[in-house]
């Protein structure tokens, strides 16, 4: 559906047309997502086989995906901030492409530092991806601004719990050379970017055609450093939500092979079941921040999570798989309300505040899956996620965010 095929079916207000919802662009975008962090999810996936085909210490996956995730997060705040200026739809195909030799190199890496080498290609097209696309779902919201970041949400969240099982499944049996067929998702998820950026294109031109100006939010009309203080509380909120999810993500399978004594293949399983339960999370944050007020999204999102990770490293087998599950879900909520959150505080500046957030997130978990190795090197893996189960009792500052928006009815 675009505007144009409106405009020829019926003499409704550019205005109505501008402010109603496209579906197809944000499921399409939503999928790309998906694909692209598949792609990624793979680097963490195939790190048992990495770490024993290469001798690799703890330290060094550390630093793997703390190479990746600055590729990804430092060009992040800058992309967003020209392309709000500056509208670049054919971008997002030219960062997959990125990926997609990454992905190439990766199949053929021989050492750490051409692993490393291939992992920065993929954070890099990721840095390209984030901040332009969250500003085309945006633009597709008509509005529903939650339920389009938690739908664009749900396809990374998707992509992230499925690519482990994938790679469990064709990588680790077959060996690190079979990476490179993860790169047909990166050509199909180019051809779909090339689609979008036509509908971006064609959005753009009409917007300008017609002299349609979308009228962003006033805002909260809060004092500069009131706006100040509360983006720093939602970067710390990011903080504890990334670096425990980067203990999940990056270490929840040495967990499992080293507390009981799993295969590879069926750690990397409870690796999928919690990083589904994190996609079925996602749409809900969205839909809720709406409809009841994104501040109490994210309180319960974070705090809430506390008590079961409290739990996480006294539990056995069965019950660790049940609280991956109920962590996933609670906490899966938080990024949504807090991305859209932050674009109320300060709107008109989409890419921006997209590209400072992932950016920040991305930093965030390579920062922490860094430092978490070296901590597990000098004290195990048991340990780690003892020190991590606290971090989501940060979430109590979310107290000091002011209320800035209206329930929806």
């Amino acid at each position: 559906m675009n505007e144009g095929s409106v405009l020829t079916s019926a003499p409704v207000s550019p205005k109505k047309i501008a402010a109603q919802t496209v579906y197809s662009i944000l499921f399409t975008i939503s999928f790309s997502h998906l694909l692209n962090d598949m792609m990624q999810s793979v680097i963490p996936a195939i790190y048992p086989m990495i770490k024993q085909n290469f001798h690799l210490t703890f330290t060094q996956i550390g630093l793997i995906t703390l190479t990746f995730q600055l590729a990804a997060s430092l060009l992040q705040p800058f992309v967003g901030f020209y392309t709000d200026k500056n509208p670049r739809p054919y971008s997002l195909a030219i960062g997959m492409s990125f990926t997609l030799l990454g992905l190439v190199f990766l199949s053929m890496a021989f050492n750490f530092v051409t692993i490393l080498i291939s992992v920065s290609f993929i954070g890099l097209g990721s840095s390209v991806f984030h901040p332009e696309s969250s500003r085309i779902a945006s633009l597709a919201s008509g509005g529903k601004k939650g339920l389009a970041q938690s739908i664009f949400q749900l396809g990374g969240n998707a992509g992230s719990a499925i690519g482990p099982l994938l790679a469990a499944l064709i990588v680790v049996p077959h060996g690190q050379s079979y990476i490179i067929w993860f790169g047909v998702a990166a050509i199909l998820a180019i051809f779909l970017l090339i689609r979008v950026a036509r509908w971006y294109l064609d959005h753009l031109q009409w917007k300008a055609s017609n002299k349609i100006t979308l009228i962003e939010d006033a805002g909260p009309h809060l004092p500069r450093s009131k706006i100040i203080f509360s983006i720093i509380i939602l970067l710390l909120l990011i903080f504890s939500k990334y670096f425990y999810l980067a203990s999940m993500t990056s270490y929840f399978t040495f967990y499992m092979i080293d507390k009981f004594h799993v295969s590879v293949q069926h750690s990397q399983i409870y690796l999928f079941i919690f990083l589904a339960a994190v996609a079925a999370g996602t749409l809900l944050g969205g839909s809720l921040g709406d409809k009841f007020g994104r501040k109490y999204v994210i309180w319960i999102s974070i705090l809430g999570a506390a008590p079961f990770t409290l739990l996480l490293p006294h539990a056995n087998l069965f019950w660790t798989g049940v609280l991956a599950v109920i962590i996933g879900v609670i906490i899966a909520s938080a990024f949504s309300a807090i991305l859209v959150y932050a674009t109320e505080l300060i709107p008109g500046k989409v890419g921006l505040v997209a590209g400072l957030f992932f950016g920040f997130a991305f930093g965030m978990g390579g920062l922490g899956s860094a430092l978490l190795g070296k901590l597990a090197d000098q004290s195990g893996i048991e340990y780690v996620f003892k020190i991590c189960a606290f971090l989501p009792l940060l979430g109590i500052i979310t107290g000091l965010l002011p209320d800035i928006e209206k329930k929806s009815d």
